[in-house]
């Protein structure tokens, strides 16, 4: 038969009430109860059902991650980065994919949160992107937190962690500035996202730190794709004066770069380096391997749930801000020029 919370609370020797406490992480325990509850509920294998405690009380013990976002890799390290914070705080997950580019998007994302009774929404881009979309979330009886690019947040509509995307591409600029290069190629991802923006920024900083002329013609717009990066670098390779290095906005972006290389007969590093972004495992299954930056998204996710899931719980004020700064990782793929 299955464990109770009953059995629980006759084992550890406390009320029911208290086992309810320990469970949901509540701070009015004493440690040496808590310390015993958790004894109990590991010896009976006591699973809670999140779902009844729900439908049964006045909280909702579930949070959602809703995306639109073309690259599996970021988003599977997203999906693993909230359930482990939701593993350990009792919390359940759920993940609803779609369009944000749909025309009634919100009546849609309104329409799962009256279904589902969650009790609050993470937010990655495009969506943490959309203020009007976060404002009108904001205005619903639930908790939001937004991942972003940038330095600082955009206003002060929810807790917010920020990625420096713009110091991270500045380090990778400079990385083959101090190699010898000062031809230097930037591949774009979609324009519609605060992050090519700020990498863009930061390549073109770099470049304005060691009087190195912006030339338009080496900024070749794009997507955040392997075809776009495979366009993007045969565009680059083709001019008549032809880059010695390329910053690519995201390692799937530099892996197109590499296969188009290849094709026109490119040694990668000698003749052309090669950079990418977030050091997802595209950056390590190309040859050579990818010279990038380390962007540890699972702690991200992890730590953004972990703040959503403190919102829900505590309620604390909506201007906390967690920044990150992806880190320079070099590998094979880049080098100096001949």
């Amino acid at each position: 038969m299955r464990t109770t919370i009953n059995d629980v609370a006759k084992d550890a020797g406390v009320s029911i009430k208290t086992v309810s406490r320990v469970i949901n992480n509540e701070t009015s325990v004493r440690d040496n109860t808590r310390e015993r509850v958790m004894a109990s509920v590991e010896k009976l294998n006591f699973q809670p059902n999140l779902a009844a405690r729900s439908l049964a009380g006045t909280k909702a013990y579930s949070i959602a991650y809703i995306y639109d976002n073309p690259n599996a890799y970021y988003i599977i390290d997203m999906q693993n980065g909230i359930l482990d914070a939701c593993k350990k705080q009792g919390f359940e997950l759920l993940i609803h994919p779609c369009d944000a580019k749909e025309a009634h998007i919100f009546d849609e994302i309104t329409n799962m949160i009256k279904r589902t009774r969650i009790a609050g929404i993470l937010l990655t881009p495009p969506f943490s992107e959309m203020p009007e979309f976060v404002e009108k979330l904001t205005q619903l009886d639930l908790k939001v937190v937004r991942i972003l690019s940038g330095h600082d947040a955009p206003d002060s509509l929810t807790p917010c962690i920020m990625i420096d995307d713009n110091l991270a591409s500045k380090s990778i600029t400079e990385h083959l500035i101090n190699n010898g290069h000062a031809r230097i190629g930037f591949l774009a991802g979609g324009s519609e996202h605060n992050s090519t923006k700020e990498r863009l920024e930061g390549y073109k900083a770099a470049l304005t730190q060691y009087d190195i002329t912006i030339d338009p013609s080496l900024i070749i717009d794009g997507e955040y794709s392997f075809e776009s990066g495979v366009e993007g670098a045969k565009t680059l390779i083709s001019q008549t004066n032809r880059p010695t290095a390329i910053v690519s906005c995201n390692d799937e972006i530099a892996a197109g770069a590499l296969f188009a290389a290849r094709l026109m007969n490119i040694d990668i590093p000698s003749e052309l380096s090669i950079t990418g972004f977030e050091d997802s495992p595209f950056s390590r299954q190309t040859w050579p391997k990818l010279t990038t930056a380390h962007q540890p998204n699972n702690k991200i996710a992890e730590d953004a749930a972990s703040l959503l899931i403190a919102q829900i719980r505590n309620g604390n004020d909506r201007d906390i801000i967690k920044l990150y700064t992806p880190e320079l990782v070099v590998r094979d793929s880049t080098a100096r020029p001949l």
